[in-house]
């Protein structure tokens, strides 16, 4: 049959069952490696990297392949001494009264707190942007489908990505975020959706000693 119109081959490569299983155990072996850090390093990241980490997260599929995501990295210590400003502004807040006391007992094996430090000293911030709509050339508003999910799968994969590349991060969602859009200077479309630090774990970097749900909790097979 002809491939129709706008049709391209797929490029794919068919692997044995023992391979299958093989990648797949090396792979879940390397991610489990991968934790949240809130320790890092002042040490510079090359832009470069940084970009490759992007591109690797924007192959992530969308609703009608409309690709309504923005990221916005940010080096430029000035404006992440702003970011930190006011992303502790509202944590200050959130601690005081807008978390129950559920949310604040959940939060204390993490030790957090509302000062976040390394937003200034991590060497980047990506800022990820959820577009809630386009604007095309004549001014008019077009669609995006499938927002909250597609960008959540975009952010999976920037976060895959940079621990495959040697790098750590921190999903930070202070709330409510609007400040970012002003910060940064975004259009009235994108909504601020995750603030991420990235960059290398300081040299004593430390984590919580937690352990991920077992898989017979969290999977469930019909035959």
């Amino acid at each position: 049959m002809d491939h129709q119109t706008g049709f391209i081959p797929l490029a794919y490569t068919r692997r044995a069952p023992e391979e299958m299983l093989e990648r797949a155990q090396a792979f879940r072996m390397e991610l489990e490696r991968r934790r949240s850090v809130r320790h890092f390093s002042d040490e510079s990241v090359p832009e470069v990297v940084i970009e490759e980490v992007v591109r690797t997260a924007s192959t992530a599929p969308s609703g009608a392949n409309k690709q309504p995501w923005t990221f916005v990295a940010v080096s430029e210590p000035a404006l992440k001494r702003r970011i930190r400003e006011a992303a502790e502004e509202e944590e200050r807040i959130n601690y005081n009264g807008r978390m129950d006391a559920e949310w604040i007992e959940d939060l204390k094996p993490l030790g957090t707190d509302a000062s976040k430090p390394f937003l200034e000293v991590a060497p980047w911030i990506v800022v990820v942007f959820k577009r809630a709509y386009e604007v095309d050339a004549t001014g008019r508003k077009r669609q995006n489908y499938y927002v909250n999910e597609s960008v959540g799968i975009a952010t999976g994969m920037l976060l895959t990505a940079a621990h495959h590349a040697g790098l750590v991060a921190l999903t930070h969602t202070p709330s409510p975020m609007n400040f970012l859009a002003e910060v940064l200077g975004r259009p009235s479309n994108e909504r601020p959706y995750l603030l991420i630090p990235m960059g290398f774990p300081e040299a004593r970097c430390t984590v919580p000693d937690i352990a991920r749900k077992p898989l017979d909790q969290v999977l469930v097979v019909h035959k």
